[in-house]
């Protein structure tokens, strides 16, 4: 299954939830109320247990831009966590580096995001990492790149995004560009669109 590249919009409307976080997104839900299509209105109907399973894995997929394999295989390793295998889900896709990287400001989408890391202008511990899902740890220290545009790229989103300053689990230095972690998120911390119960029991059919 190939990763959505088409309107948001339409994901959103699907679910009927603003799973991306976007203010504007807010705003169409409630100009639209129905699904999508001719048939959006069937999104209220009645679903067996099974389908409401597969949306909210649906809906925790897609907020974090992945495709099935990639979050089936975040799924599994949860399973072999200790803890909650729930909360275990949710604390591997937040502290990947690119949603740490999106969280903290350092681009207007999660998918502007996981481009800053594809294109090698982030760095952790001082080491270039090009690889979306590498997993942050506590103590931790993102940068940019030393490249002049991957600079002004910093500059330009923390600018355009005033209101992300960090959270309790990490914190954004503005005047050097530096994301810090300072501790693992704990689950109740994540804003989730989806209900991870039901999703445990769809993967553990």
């Amino acid at each position: 299954m190939a990763r959505f590249t088409g309107p948001k919009g339409k994901i959103v409307r699907r679910f009927g939830v603003n799973i991306y976080g976007n203010d504007k997104y807010d705003r169409l839900l409630q100009r639209r109320e129905d699904g999508p299509g001719q048939h959006g209105a069937k999104r209220f109907r009645k679903q067996s247990d099974y389908a409401l399973q597969l949306i909210e894995k649906q809906k925790l997929r897609h907020s974090y831009g992945l495709l099935e394999k990639q979050f089936r295989r975040v799924f599994r390793k949860a399973q072999r966590m200790p803890g909650v295998t729930g909360d275990n889900m949710l604390v591997l896709l937040e502290t990947r580096l690119d949603s740490l990287a999106f969280r903290a400001g350092l681009g207007r989408s999660l998918s502007q995001a996981r481009q800053l890391v594809n294109h090698g202008h982030l760095k952790v511990n001082g080491q270039q990492v090009d690889i979306p899902s590498y997993q942050v740890r506590e103590g931790d220290v993102v940068t940019f790149s030393d490249r002049e545009n991957s600079r002004v790229l910093a500059s330009r989103y923390l600018r355009e995004n005033p209101r992300f300053s960090g959270g309790e689990w990490f914190s954004v230095d503005r005047e050097t560009l530096t994301v810090k972690v300072n501790r693992l998120p704990l689950a109740e911390e994540i804003n989730s669109p989806a209900n991870e119960k039901l999703i445990v029991e769809y993967y553990s059919k």
